[in-house]
């Protein structure tokens, strides 16, 4: 029994130390944060893809350190009386586990939703954004004027468009009503050519049959 009552202590002590270490572990990542924060921040900022990892990864970390080893300890307490040394392991084997498993989850989502190029894309926008002196729209409060404020910049550009592409349709129109005319004159042109030139013959053959008349009379052939 004393000898059950002296194990008991020493794993209380060991537990407590280890606790006592994780404690201090945490109190020194907690001192580091907001420097490494803003270091991370500053390496990570210059696109959206690496910030998002980052967030990611940060976000995992601290869902693992929920799943730490004293929690864990703490929700299987017989198993770890037994052999704290097993324990570890199953907890060591159980958060890689975890981790390696949500990791892919996130991978396959970010490959699902093409989350690479639409970040590229937004920071693509995002420069261009830089280079517009004009501020962006934002909301007013009021429904109506945000809606005229919206939407007659855009009516206002389809109206240009039309008005382009009714000049342009005019200018087709009136290209087409001139060769149209051209076509009319040349016709009229051919026809007169020819009116004249069947005038022309009609004198021809006129001519011809007084000549021939005039050099051989027709009492010539009675006779």
């Amino acid at each position: 029994m004393e000898d059950q009552g002296g194990s008991g202590q020493n794993e209380d002590e060991k537990q407590k130390e280890s606790d006592s270490t994780e404690k201090r572990t945490d109190a020194a990542a907690t001192e580091d944060e907001p420097g490494r924060k803003a270091a991370e921040e500053a390496a990570a900022r210059y696109n959206r893809l690496k910030l998002f990892d980052k967030v990611i990864q940060k976000s995992l970390n601290k869902f693992i350190e929920h799943a730490s080893f004293k929690v864990f300890a703490s929700t299987f307490r017989p198993l770890y009386k037994k052999n704290v040394k097993r324990m570890e392991e199953i907890h060591k084997h159980f958060t890689e586990m975890l981790q390696k498993s949500i990791q892919e989850d996130i991978m396959k989502l970010m490959e699902e939703g093409k989350f690479e190029s639409k970040f590229n894309e937004l920071d693509k926008l995002e420069n261009k954004a830089k280079d517009n002196p004009d501020p962006a729209w934002r909301p007013s409060g009021v429904p109506e004027q945000d809606i005229c404020s919206f939407l007659m910049p855009y009516y206002q550009k389809q109206e240009a468009y039309m008005k382009l592409e009714l000049k342009r349709i005019q200018a087709e129109n009136a290209a087409l009503a001139e060769r149209v005319q051209a076509g009319r004159e040349g016709i009229a042109q051919t026809e007169h050519r020819i009116s004249t030139s069947v005038d022309e013959w009609k004198a021809t053959v006129s001519e011809f049959e007084r000549l021939a008349s005039s050099l051989c009379p027709a009492h010539v052939f009675d006779e």
